[in-house]
């Protein structure tokens, strides 16, 4: 069968790692891919925005599934577009999409279907804001209604910061909310399932690294680093994840006719309380889909049919027991302004090295060398038995490259290795 998947950071390399991997694969064609994509799949140029080029592509080229990987074609609807056309999607219809489009959305489906999540008030109004902020205190959490690329909350530490935040997000665009809410304590950890609109079938779970410097302090990011599995996620919590976040969140988009089909990723934070629900997306983590793939033995592409025919029922998945990690390389100013064009050198080198693969995302290809052209680069990813290990295989593997404005946190999975030594 033939796959168009969507997408150019490194989460669509490791889905297009994965996926040329299927038997059942005959074709796979990547838009726009990025500089490390061109060995597994056909770059092609489409401007996804544009769903009747996609359909037509699709036709052409008798794609039989397509994988939609970035949320902004989903909370689009190019997902509702295929499927009038009479072509496969994995990845949510618009309705539903809005798990991730809409803070406001989610957050009133946890209240009403009894979902464990952080109080919270929604704002449209600048002043109101403040004001609430001023009553409620600080640590508070401020959040973009819509759609940030994984970079649209602020943990304010203070009532300052906290205005800033709401300055910020309540600019004066129409139509423009924010989602203020309690500061939930614990540790964090990404839960993933996949589901076919009634049914859903846990993944292995995660833990990234959102903050840019070490020991998790500044600026949120894309994520500069995760692993796989996360040690906080025993059996016990992961059911209970399953009964009391998951399934709850399926019978209400059931409830409301917008059966949600593709990957439901939960960032939750582990209580003293249990796991209680930060927030959705409705498409795979960056970088934990990196680690995910390099430790599923499975073949993912009848899983993703399965979702996107409704049939999942049944289904299961296998995983290696080993621990991947991934680590980010960025340029030096992420996520602020940073560089762009600098030659890599030495991915090869890393790639040469056992138990050890590097994913691009901000890269291009031009005449066979590869140039650093975003804020992360390069997903540097290593398996090992333990957190400790995968992490001394990935940073040997980082230390293999460079470029002129190369940045990376040294200290990717220090809460995993600190359970282990003692």
């Amino acid at each position: 069968m033939n796959i168009l998947l969507l997408g150019g950071g490194g989460r669509e390399h490791a889905l297009a790692w994965k996926i040329a991997r299927s038997p059942l694969l005959e074709k796979l064609y990547v838009s726009p891919g990025n500089g490390g994509m061109g060995d597994v799949a056909e770059l092609v140029s489409l401007n996804v925005k544009d769903h009747d080029e996609v359909v037509s592509f699709c036709k052409d080229k008798d794609i039989a599934l397509v994988v939609i990987g970035p949320e902004d074609p989903l909370v689009d609807g190019l997902s509702d577009t295929l499927d009038q056309a009479g072509i496969k999607a994995f990845g949510p219809k618009a309705q539903a999409a809005l798990l991730e489009g809409s803070k406001t959305f989610t957050k009133e489906i946890c209240i009403k279907y009894g979902i464990p999540t952080a109080a919270y008030e929604s704002f449209e109004d600048l002043k109101a804001a403040k004001s609430y902020v001023n009553d409620q205190g600080a640590p508070i959490v401020i959040k973009a209604d819509g759609l940030a690329a994984g970079k649209g909350v602020t943990v304010a530490m203070s009532v300052v910061e906290a205005h800033e935040a709401l300055e910020h997000c309540l600019d004066g665009s129409t139509g423009a909310q924010v989602v203020i809410e309690e500061c939930l304590v614990g540790e964090e950890a990404s839960f993933f399932a996949l589901c076919d609109g009634s049914h859903a079938l846990a993944l292995a779970t995660a833990q990234d690294h959102k903050r840019v410097g070490e020991g998790d302090i500044g600026p949120n990011t894309g994520g500069m680093g995760a692993y796989s599995p996360a040690p906080v996620m025993n059996d016990d919590l992961c059911a209970q994840v399953m009964d009391k976040i998951i399934q709850p969140t399926l019978r209400a988009m059931q409830d409301m006719n917008c059966p949600f089909q593709g990957v439901l990723y939960a960032g939750l934070m582990i209580t003293d309380e249990g796991p209680k629900l930060i927030e959705y997306n409705v498409r795979f983590g960056d970088p934990e889909c990196q680690v995910l793939m390099m430790r599923m033995k499975s073949d993912i592409v009848p899983l993703m049919l399965a979702c996107a025919e409704g049939n999942l029922g049944g289904q299961s998945v296998e995983w290696e027991e080993d621990v991947a990690m991934v680590v980010v390389m960025a340029n030096e100013g992420y996520p602020g302004s940073y560089p762009k064009g600098d030659e890599i050198h030495g991915i090869e080198s890393a790639n040469s090295l056992n138990n050890r693969f590097v994913f691009h995302a901000g890269t291009q290809n031009n005449d066979g060398k590869n140039l650093a052209t975003g804020g992360r680069v390069l997903g540097v990813t290593a398996k090992g038995s333990t957190v400790q290990e995968a992490a001394k295989r990935a940073y040997e593997a980082v230390d293999c490259i460079s470029w002129p404005h190369a940045f990376v946190r040294r200290d990717i999975g220090w809460r995993a290795i600190e359970r282990e030594t003692q």
